[in-house]
């Protein structure tokens, strides 16, 4: 595999300033800074960010096509493959369910919206007008939706679009077939395919090199656009939400990593780069294929890594779960309306099934929010307006925390599976 920079780690210690968090780090407080004392410029400045993001969303899927293709091929066996992929879809739905648990108990004890006594009728105009644009969005999102979704209208399509779940479903048939064909003459396309991926990764060490500016131009935009100000007034929410994602982080995730072999603390420092660069970008995606070749180089076999890793961008939002449970008992106490116990099992049951498909960028939250408020007529969906200016400031902990969740999962998975190397795995987390 072709190495760069990014991912070549020796005995020689760079200089601080050319360490990339370093440098990540330095562009987040620049970019604070920008759109604080000044707000017009720093919104002018989204462009990087959003240009960044579009640099890595367009290697992602070529290199979950081969990743996958070269390893079910490499596999040579369906029986395995069909272990694999099982073993990691009861892993995200346990997991998963916890965490919309756990957003509901934590709403439930600390109660973040009590004393706000919003009404629909005092919401600006032009954040309800919003609202109504993300519910029309959430029409996509129900059960049947999601299944046709999966299938994409030509074999190239999803790769203009950059649908995962589709790519993934075109290179598992793909795959499988290959398995089918003479090894002596799928070895060539085999070798043909592993090398184009090698050349994917090295444009995606190319492409790391412009993070800081990436991270610089999107946390400008989010503040100058937004305000630091505009938390003030939602702190509560806000903060109950930072802490429930950190305790799920720390204590299921780490229970589920203890039980696996290592730790949590451990694993967070080793991928402590991608955790920076989806901080700064809000997205998961941009640190996608960093996650992938470090959780191969922490033991992981190459073909787990690369099912279970894309996979769980659709099936396993622990971020995403933990926000959606909690914003709606923020929304309907502060519009001081008390759900039955059946409307709140019907939300965690809805909830269960609109997280699914939800890509990990910036705004999928949201759209996924409001399908799931939908079901229960108590709740106006108009009531998202509440939230609205924060959610933004949201979705860095909800993208860090399906990151983590998703790195996580394939050790498991890989665990259980016989194939993770557990000498390789403590010497990389050393």
């Amino acid at each position: 595999m072709i190495k760069n920079d990014y991912h070549v780690y020796d005995n020689q210690p760079k200089p601080w300033y050319k360490v990339l968090y370093v440098q990540v780090l330095i562009a987040i407080a620049l970019g604070i800074l920008i759109g604080h004392f000044w707000p017009r410029f720093g919104i002018s400045l989204e462009p990087l960010g959003k240009g960044f993001i579009n640099l890595i969303k367009m290697v992602i899927t070529p290199i979950i096509f081969c990743t996958i293709v070269a390893g079910i091929a490499n596999m040579r066996d369906l029986k395995q493959m069909g272990r694999v992929g099982l073993k990691a879809l009861i892993y995200f739905e346990v997991v998963s369910t916890l965490a919309l648990i756990v957003g509901f108990i934590t709403g439930h004890l600390i109660k973040p919206g009590i004393g706000i006594n919003a009404s629909v009728s005092s919401f600006a105009a032009k954040d309800v007008a919003k609202v109504s644009e993300f519910a029309a969005q959430s029409q996509g999102h129900g059960m049947v939706d999601f299944l046709m979704g999966l299938i994409p209208t030509t074999a190239f399509s999803p790769f203009v679009e950059g649908n995962i779940l589709q790519v993934l479903l075109i290179a598992i048939m793909f795959g499988v077939v290959l398995t089918r064909v003479p090894e002596e003459r799928a070895r060539p396309l085999i070798h043909f395919i592993e090398g184009t991926s090698d050349v994917f990764f090295g444009m995606v060490g190319i492409i790391t090199k412009l993070a800081p500016i990436g991270a610089f131009g999107a946390m400008a935009f989010t503040i100058g656009k937004f305000g630091i100000s505009s938390l003030a007034n939602l702190l509560g929410l806000i903060g109950t939400f930072y802490l429930t994602a950190l305790l799920f982080v720390v204590i299921v995730l780490g229970i589920i990593a203890k039980l696996t072999g290592f730790s949590i603390f451990k694993f967070i420092k080793y991928i402590k780069e991608e955790l920076l660069l989806v901080l700064g970008t809000s997205s998961s995606e941009s640190a996608l294929p960093h996650l992938m070749e470090k959780l191969e180089r922490m033991g992981c076999k190459k073909s787990v890594v690369g099912l279970v890793v894309p996979t769980g961008y659709s099936f396993n939002l622990d971020g995403t779960n933990i926000y959606m449970t909690l914003a709606v008992l923020f929304i309907a106490q502060a519009l001081n309306i008390d759900l039955t116990l059946w409307q709140q099992l019907t939300i965690l049951g809805v909830a269960m099934l609109t997280s699914k498909g939800a890509s990990g960028v910036t705004g999928a939250g949201f759209v996924t929010l409001a399908g799931t408020l939908m079901v229960v007529p108590d709740i106006p969906v108009a009531g998202m307006a509440l939230i609205l200016g924060i959610d933004r400031f949201m979705s860095e902990v909800r993208a860090l925390t399906n990151f983590v969740g998703n790195g996580v999962a394939t050790v498991v998975v890989s665990k259980w599976e016989n194939s993770l190397d557990e000498n390789q795995m403590h010497e990389a987390l050393k």
